[in-house]
């Protein structure tokens, strides 16, 4: 049975965030559906997702890893059944360099940067063309930065020039926090996400999140699941699901989203994830917001000492 998207009438915990600096309303569902590395079963995976009641999609014109016309496919068929309108899903997708494409790319590799980004942005919009209304990009994410600044603000300038309409918000992935801060001081259009690997190794990317929630920047975390298998056994998390009674990845999803304007991208394949992921958070933020409330608060204290976060 389908499940109906997370919005304004969901826990504080599992509501749409706003994307602050975006020239329109839009908001951003707390879980994301990632489409990476789906290769043939993107499209019967993400019709399953929004069926299930994701309302974010996450995606890249990157054929290497990602199968955007697969994405677009399950969207015009939600669309097409009646199950979902276009403007009730937020969908995100990015321009990638060179360096990160086999030989398979949506521009020519021959053709100026700009140009690259043009014909990148334009197959985006190609695909995710519904019938009989205006195609238009809810978020598109520079996939890393260039090998230059020059080069990473030439791509940024070029994407600024599809705003506020083909493409409603700018984003950076992989990115370091002076390059994050460069774009935001120095570019007419402000990044309003960053999504960047949630793991030790960079300790939990605390500096660069304090700066995010600083500028009301939404911070997508990936690797969520496979970076932390550790953190589901940590004792905030235990406890968090043993009193809201949720699975170890909702009450962990939960304590990463606590964070503060952070989102999670999460790229299950089972149908029985999906809806335990949706509904854990949810579970979590009506008992957090209820007779769990000082217990949450506890919990969630210790969990960002335990990441290194004061």
């Amino acid at each position: 049975m389908a499940r109906p998207a997370i919005g304004a009438q969901a826990s504080r915990l599992a509501r749409d965030l706003p994307l602050g600096l975006s020239t329109t309303s839009a908001r951003i569902p707390k879980l994301i559906y990632g489409t990476a590395w789906k290769k043939d079963q993107t499209a019967d995976l993400v019709y399953l997702a929004l069926k299930t009641g994701f309302r974010a999609i996450d995606t890249a014109a990157q054929p290497k890893h990602y199968d955007e016309r697969g994405v677009s496919a399950a969207v015009k068929r939600a669309v097409g059944e009646g199950l979902i309108k276009r403007e009730d899903l937020f969908i995100q997708t990015k321009f990638t360099s060179p360096a990160g494409h086999n030989h398979i790319t949506p521009y020519d590799l021959n053709a100026p940067l700009a140009e690259k980004v043009h014909q990148s942005v334009q197959s985006s919009l190609a695909n995710f063309t519904i019938d009989g209304q205006e195609p238009y990009l809810d978020s598109l994410v520079l996939h890393s930065p260039m090998d230059t600044m020059q080069e990473t603000i030439t791509v940024w300038k070029t994407l600024e020039t599809y705003t506020p309409h083909k493409i409603r918000n700018l984003g950076i992935s992989n990115t370091t926090l002076p390059i994050l801060q460069a774009l935001f001081n120095d570019m007419s259009v402000k990044p309003a996400v960053v999504q960047n690997r949630f793991h030790n190794r960079t300790g939990y990317e605390t500096d660069l999140r304090a700066f995010c929630r600083e500028q009301k920047i939404v911070f997508q975390s990936f690797w969520t699941i496979t970076a932390n298998r550790h953190l589901l056994q940590c004792s905030p998390v235990r406890e968090v699901a043993h009193r809201a009674g949720v699975g170890a990845v909702a009450a962990f999803y939960s304590m990463v989203l606590g964070l503060e304007d952070t989102t999670i991208l999460d790229g299950t394949t089972s149908q029985t994830h999906m809806e335990e992921d949706l509904e854990g958070i949810e579970t979590v933020g009506v008992w957090a917001e209820g007779d769990g409330a000082a217990d949450w608060a506890s919990t969630l204290s210790s969990f960002r000492h335990l990441i290194g976060e004061s």
